[in-house]
């Protein structure tokens, strides 16, 4: 895993709240832990995320003299961020779906809805409305926070790593990427994590072309190959 050459902007991505980031309370548990506590989500949620705040004070002014847009509405901005974890072994063992909702609730902020099985399907053994995955989409603040983490902490401690590929847009300005190894965000621990799983992300942007997602996104941080 690459653990030097980062900046400084992305070592701080990888900073957890402590109890001086809480306004007027302590966390409800230790670090790492889903919050339950209702006024200390907000509390949380209730801060400007970093990446939100840079992209208001430098990157929409960069992208309107890029794209020349009249109006700042017409600046492309992440509209929100999907996430999919499939669980296969979920049909024979519950617990396990159980095990990979924690874990996909870690990595995201927020708890994950499970994925259903629209029919049957024989040959692979599975039933209609059979649990198969979980899903979670994120919005607002939560949004702004996963993206920072995941272009800045997550995908630059995959080993080897050189960029992800640049064709991935959908040609409506979305992105996706696969992750083949959850384990590379740190709020997941190798010990308490069982068997490891992959996760589908595909960010949804208000771009209308390609080019400006791809523009928006880099400047957000995306690390994209070269070549």
């Amino acid at each position: 895993m690459r653990k030097a050459g980062r900046s400084a902007y992305a070592r701080s991505a990888a900073r957890t709240y402590t109890t001086s980031d809480l306004p007027g309370g302590e966390p409800p548990g230790s670090v790492g832990q889903i919050m339950t506590d209702t006024e200390t989500k907000e509390a949380v949620v209730s801060q400007k995320p970093r990446l939100k705040a840079r992209f208001e004070d430098e990157i929409m002014e960069a992208l309107t003299e890029r794209f020349d847009y009249d109006n700042v509405l017409e600046v492309p901005r992440p509209r929100k961020v999907s996430v999919n974890m499939s669980v296969p072994e979920a049909q024979s063992d519950i617990e396990s779906l159980d095990a990979a909702r924690r874990e996909l609730s870690l990595i995201a902020g927020q708890m994950p809805a499970v994925t259903r099985a629209r029919r049957a399907i024989s040959n692979f053994g599975i039933q209609k409305g059979q649990p198969i995955g979980l899903r979670v989409t994120l919005r607002g603040n939560r949004m702004w926070e996963f993206i920072d983490r995941l272009f800045n902490v997550a995908l630059p401690r995959i080993r080897d790593f050189r960029g992800l590929p640049a064709d991935a847009f959908d040609g409506r300005g979305n992105y996706s990427l696969g992750i083949d190894d959850e384990l590379i965000f740190p709020e997941l621990s190798y010990d308490e994590v069982e068997s490891s799983r992959g996760l589908d992300i595909a960010i949804v942007t208000t771009a209308e072309t390609d080019e400006e997602a791809r523009e928006l996104l880099m400047a957000l941080g995306l690390p994209l190959e070269r070549g």
